[in-house]
């Protein structure tokens, strides 16, 4: 498993932090588009699947299988 290799329930960190200042962040739907919820004010945001690999900086924590 790479370091790009995601899961659903996986717990991500974002290159760039949330205006709220966390910076870890929970899959929570994947397809086209990944869905992510912020885990300092559960905002959520639906960003396309290429735009996240780019954006994501690393797996934090793996949802258990």
């Amino acid at each position: 498993m790479t370091e790009k290799d995601f899961n659903l329930h996986d717990v991500v960190e974002m290159k760039k932090p949330h205006p709220c200042g966390e910076n870890r962040w929970k899959i929570i739907r994947m397809g086209m588009d990944i869905r992510i919820k912020c885990l300092g004010c559960d905002h959520s945001v639906m960003i396309p699947r290429r735009d996240f690999t780019k954006k994501m900086k690393k797996v934090l924590e793996r949802a258990e299988e």
